[in-house]
This record gives C-alpha cells, sequence and structure tokens, in this order.
C-alpha cells in the first residue's frame, strides 16, 4: 500500500512549523490570505521556513490574488509549491513558474471529472467542503461516500479532518494525501503539538496496515 502524505496547513509560528517536521508532516502550508484567521506576511513566512529541516514541500496558498502580489511573495519567500483556494482559472495558476495544486469547492453537483480536465496541469486536486463565503479552514467535513476513482489526478483529502475521522475518510476516499489545520490546533492558528503527532501517528498506521 502507498503511504499517505500528510500536509500541516496554517502554520503561523515556527515552533508548529518544527512540531510538524518532527511528526512526519511531508509538507506545511503558509496561508497568504488575509480573510483566514491564519494568514501570515512575508516576515512570518521566512521565520517558520528558516527552521524547517529539508524534504519538507514549503506550501503557499493564495485565493483570488492578484498577480503582482503573488510574484511579491515569491520573489521574498522560498516556496516549493502553490496552492489555489479560490475561483482562479487554468491559465493563472500555470504562470508562476512552480507546481501547483487546485483547491476544488465540493458544492452540490460539482463534476470532478470535468474539474480534473479543466485542471489538467495542477499536481493534484485538494478536495474541501463547501461552505459560502469561506475559502477552506472550515473544520467541516462533506460526504465522501460517492468520489470517482479514475479522476487521473492525485487527491489531497482535506475539510474537518482530524485524529478521529481522518482514517475513516481515508478509507472513503484513498486519497493520495491528506490535509489538516483547525483539526490539529488549540486556537485558530495555533496548532497542538500533541495533536499533530496523533493526526499524524493515524495516518501512519492506516498506511501500514
Amino acid at each position: 500500500m502507498n503511504r499517505i502524505r500528510v500536509k500541516i496547513c496554517g502554520i503561523t509560528r515556527p515552533e508548529d512549523g518544527v512540531a510538524a517536521a518532527s511528526a512526519g508532516a511531508d509538507a506545511i502550508g503558509l496561508v497568504f490570505f488575509t480573510g483566514s484567521p491564519r494568514a501570515v506576511g512575508i516576515d512570518a513566512a521566512n521565520s517558520i521556513i528558516r527552521v524547517l529541516p529539508p524534504f519538507i514541500t514549503r506550501v503557499g496558498l493564495f485565493v483570488d490574488a492578484p498577480e503582482d502580489y503573488i510574484r511579491s511573495v515569491l520573489n521574498n519567500v522560498d516556496l516549493d509549491m502553490l496552492q489555489f483556494h479560490g475561483s482562479e482559472p487554468p491559465v493563472d495558476c500555470q504562470q508562476f513558474g512552480r507546481p501547483y495544486i487546485k483547491a476544488i469547492s465540493m458544492n452540490p453537483g460539482i463534476n470532478l471529472l470535468e474539474q480534473s480536465k479543466k485542471y489538467d496541469k495542477a499536481a493534484g486536486l485538494l478536495l474541501d467542503s463547501h461552505v459560502p463565503g469561506k475559502a477552506g479552514g472550515t473544520g467541516q467535513t462533506f460526504d465522501w461516500s460517492e468520489l470517482p476513482r479514475d479522476l487521473k489526478k492525485p487527491v489531497i483529502l482535506a475539510g474537518g479532518l482530524d485524529a478521529d475521522n481522518v482514517v475513516v475518510g481515508i478509507r472513503r476516499v484513498r486519497p493520495y494525501a491528506v490535509d489538516v489545520s483547525g483539526g490539529v490546533e488549540s486556537a485558530p492558528g495555533i496548532k497542538d503539538r500533541e495533536k499533530i503527532i496523533r493526526f499524524i501517528e493515524r495516518v501512519g498506521a492506516y498506511s501500514d496496515e
């Protein structure tokens, strides 16, 4: 069985980045969206990146951000990958010279096969809960029962995951990776080291089944 990768998103403090890496996370997410309680600026992002060990993928999350803002971040922050959580068309996602993940809001009637074709250059599709007026980080799950198996894109499962439900989600969706934010926090933007460890242990236990 392939190992399920783990991304800890919404890192706002260096110590939380270190905790995620030490627990075995494959990637951390830095939110460059001022509408989020987990938003970071360039200085905060760099303070986190400086303390990360090698081989941790650094992902920058944007929501319908202006091109010049994204380029400013990329000129000042050493990101490996971009994650787009808004209504960005494929051409906008592809223009920055970085691999990207496209978040798909799982609103009723969404056609994932069409989305997979539309974002055919994406490194993967992140499936997140649909809550009107919110671009992720909702703490809510969505219906995992009827997702297509033939997307031909790596699937990252997100939306309301925590240590208690992540294995159920993995069994239903069979994703390439899982993405968690609020489910490993003590408060919005403040990660809980023990929750991170427990979450990654649960994912690892499933991967070893």
